[in-house]
């Protein structure tokens, strides 16, 4: 029975009467609700409304195409407390900057479970567990981070809804800024040259004496490149590019 009447105060939250409610499931109704807030500035309703449908308590949509360094600029929207925002965003950013392009094409849409440092101070209440879901927007990786009650018994599959309706949510919401930051962050043709010749083992001395210009000048452009592509190394700049079909 408590069941029953969470559900439909879950439903009634998205707008339906419970009459209305009775007729649809919840995935069906919250995919309605989805659809009215299909815009930028719907963008946390919709959140706090798939939250809602998986029991959540929190959520955090946080973007990999910045450097770990950017800080808050990797977080698309969020209602965790800002503290743990702070504390835990660059980490999660490091930590997929680690994994391997395989792992990262394992793990997309698949739930994964993380446990917070003891030093980082949560909501009473709320577990120190956390599920992390990846997925795409274009070309650039998104997760959504969801904290959880304590002792709270989790539905899988429901968690692999939320994992697509946020993907498509997030496309439809975000597209616009994505689209305007790849345009900003677009590669210059010298740098492309300059990742082709590092793809074929050349040094930047090589580059220099092929391209005939200063080997300062190359190790600017893949200076550039590695800050545009938020990598950190050049064989992470080669996989990028081999990602995107550049090389």
């Amino acid at each position: 029975m408590e069941t029953i009447r969470s559900d439909v105060a879950a439903r009634e939250s998205y707008g339906f009467t419970a009459e209305a409610s009775e007729r649809k499931s919840a995935r069906e109704l919250l995919v309605q609700h989805l659809g009215r807030c299909a815009n930028r500035a719907g963008l946390s309703s919709g959140l706090k409304a798939l939250t809602d449908y998986v029991s959540a308590s929190h959520y955090l949509l946080v973007r990999h195409d910045v450097s770990p360094e950017a800080g808050l600029e990797t977080v698309v929207a969020s209602d965790w407390p800002f503290d743990m925002v702070r504390t835990i965003s660059g980490a999660v950013i490091a930590s997929q900057s680690r994994m391997s392009e395989l792992d990262k094409c394992l793990g997309l849409l698949k739930p994964c479970f993380h446990h917070l440092a003891d030093d980082v101070a949560v909501p009473k209440g709320t577990s120190r567990e956390y599920c992390v879901i990846a997925f795409h927007v274009g070309r650039v990786r998104m997760s959504l981070l969801l904290l959880f009650p304590e002792h709270f018994i989790l539905s899988q599959s429901k968690l692999r809804d939320v994992g697509v309706m946020t993907g498509y949510f997030a496309s439809v919401c975000c597209q616009g800024a994505i689209l305007r930051h790849d345009r900003e962050m677009e590669l210059t043709e010298r740098e492309i040259e300059c990742l082709y010749w590092i793809a074929e083992g050349k040094t930047s001395d090589e580059i220099a004496v092929i391209l005939g210009i200063s080997r300062n000048t190359i190790n600017n452009y893949i200076t550039s490149v590695m800050r545009k592509t938020a990598t950190k190394t050049r064989s992470e700049a080669i996989a990028w590019a081999v990602r995107n079909s550049l090389v």
